[in-house]
Formats: structure tokens, C-alpha cells, sequence
């Protein structure tokens, strides 16, 4: 079915709220940015927010996906870079968003949405991380444990 206007609207307007989001979130952090604030940025009342979210969880969810989509389609790029070049780009992505990771950890028990997301991120993020061991000529059977060595102290340092 084709959207309408209408639709197109409201879709380009929650993603004006995302993109507000995004910089408030990834620059200052979760505490620091209210729904106030964040509308301000975005250029809405604070209530057309609500239209929007549910809650402020679902804000840093929809900021999540956005982040996570835009890494992804940047690490699609460096698939004929060193192994060890592209490991490097992904730890450093991952600090520049460790406020983000910082509060999806600390929110986890509150918040269903984000122990959700954080499921995905993980099942995601795992199973790459295996494909790349195994490109690399690691053992199969080595593997499962190494993905867990990695991502613990990952984000063990985060």
C-alpha cells in the first residue's frame, strides 16, 4: 500500500526527533539530555515527542538502531581492509559511543525495550564476530570461546 502524506510526515518528523536525539545522547549522554531539552533540539513541543515515544527508553532505542545501522553500513565498507585494521575501527566506534553503552547496561533491569535491543546487539555482534574468526582460520571449536573472552573485555573496558 502506498504511504501518504501524511505518513511521509510523521515519518520524517521522528526521524528529526532521532537525529536530535542522536547527537544529545552521544555527545552528553542520557542523564544530561531531558525530553525538554531534546525537544528544543528537535523544534517540537515537548509533548509531540510523545507522539512519537512512548518513553525515553524508546527515544535511546530508536537513537540505538540509527547508530547501529550508520556502523554498520561504514563497516560494510572496510570488508577488503586488514582483519586487524577493521577491529581497530570497531573498538573505536564503540568508544565514541561508550556513554550509550554505558546506559543501556545500567538500564537494563528498568527497561524491557532496551534488554531487548541489548539481546540483539549482542546476538548480532557475536555472530560477526565469529565470521570473522573463521575467515581468519581459527579452529570452529576455538571460536565460541574466544567470541566470549572478546566481547566480555570489550566491554569489560567500556
Amino acid at each position: 500500500m502506498a504511504r501518504t502524506k501524511r505518513d511521509q510526515d510523521k515519518e520524517a518528523k521522528r526521524d528529526e526527533i532521532v537525529a536530535a536525539a542522536r547527537e544529545l545522547l552521544v555527545d552528553e549522554g542520557y542523564e544530561a539530555t531531558s525530553m525538554s531539552r531534546l525537544a528544543t533540539a528537535a523544534g517540537v513541543a515537548p509533548n509531540t515527542i510523545y507522539w512519537y515515544f512512548r518513553d525515553k527508553d524508546e527515544v535511546l532505542v530508536a537513537v540505538l538502531d540509527a547508530e547501529f545501522s550508520a556502523r554498520m553500513a561504514e563497516y560494510v565498507q572496510l570488508q577488503d581492509t586488514d582483519r586487524t585494521e577493521r577491529l581497530l575501527w570497531v573498538a573505536n566506534q564503540l568508544q565514541r559511543v561508550s556513554r550509550l553503552v554505558g546506559t543501556v547496561h545500567s538500564r537494563l533491569e528498568k527497561s524491557p525495550a532496551l534488554e531487548a535491543w541489548h539481546a540483539r546487539f549482542h546476538a548480532l555482534s557475536e555472530e560477526m564476530l565469529w565470521a570473522e574468526l573463521h575467515q581468519a582460520g581459527i579452529a570452529p571449536e576455538r571460536i565460541e570461546a574466544l567470541v566470549k573472552i572478546s566481547v566480555f573485555t570489550i566491554e569489560g573496558l567500556l
